[in-house]
């Protein structure tokens, strides 16, 4: 991945917290990439596990979080390994909800880093389950302070996921971590939506905040039913003989035919 790109800098985001609303979606395929960078999309979050070169090329100038997934990664040494892999691949800045000396290290080592406050899905036990983090005093006010003490070990952001949006306008105005926010309402710093919920596809729980702008679930089952349908006609085929016929076969000469029985064992 070369050094120089046309696509934000950890510098330029950060530049751009209170002038603007910055858009985001997580996306998992290169089809979703390219579209979201021809879109005009300014961020991106792909997991690690998909996160390959091609997804970079496929991303365009879109600023790329890569997600270090939690639980499949445990001790810091996992995380720094994985984050400087994903980095090489030209990751942006990576996704971390581990402990706050794990953040530290990444950070310390010069790797951006966005953590994730309220609503955290793979801690979410601690706040009660999945729903909204933040609708009293006190439970806000724990937000603001995992806000603060993330700032303070060197995170670039923060996912704020449900959160009450006043709230989160308060934190916004505290904090010079970049805020990306799921359900946490119009004054965070970016507006992260998955693309699934987008474009319509999403199976079981779809989330309050999520909007849906088209319906690739109806053409999605459509197209699973042609894909049965192709597959049990090539069967049938294979079943009565007609596949493969006289057009799919590599024809040979009589004379070739007849020189190369010639020359088998009787």
């Amino acid at each position: 991945m070369g050094l120089y790109h046309k696509r934000p800098t950890v510098a330029d985001i950060r530049g751009m917290k209170g002038k603007r609303q910055l858009s985001m979606l997580y996306v998992d395929t290169v089809e979703e990439a390219a579209a979201a960078s021809a879109a005009g999309i300014d961020m991106l979050s792909i997991i690690d596990p998909v996160w390959t070169p091609e997804m970079r090329e496929a991303a365009g100038n879109c600023f790329v979080q890569v997600g270090l997934l939690y639980g499949e990664l445990v001790t810091q040494e996992d995380y720094m390994r994985a984050a400087h892999r994903v980095m090489k691949i030209g990751g942006d800045c990576v996704y971390c909800a581990s402990s706050f000396g794990t953040i530290k290290a990444l950070a310390d080592d010069g790797i951006p880093v966005v953590s994730h406050v309220g609503l955290i899905p793979s801690k979410a036990t601690w706040t009660g389950g999945f729903k909204a983090v933040g609708k009293t005093a006190e439970s806000a006010l724990a937000v603001f302070e995992h806000v603060k003490a993330l700032e303070d070990i060197g995170a670039f952001g923060a996912e704020l996921e449900v959160v009450p949006d006043r709230v989160a306008a308060e934190i916004a105005k505290r904090t010079n971590l970049v805020l990306l926010g799921m359900g946490a309402g119009p004054h965070a710093d970016a507006q992260y939506l998955f693309a699934e919920d987008v474009l319509g596809y999403t199976r079981g729980h779809k989330p309050r905040h999520a909007k849906t702008y088209r319906d690739f679930r109806t053409e999605l089952d459509r197209l699973q039913r042609e894909r049965i349908a192709a597959f049990s006609e090539f069967k049938a085929d294979v079943d009565a003989a007609a596949y493969p016929a006289a057009e799919h076969l590599v024809p040979i000469a009589d004379a070739e035919l007849e020189k190369f029985i010639a020359s088998l064992p009787s």
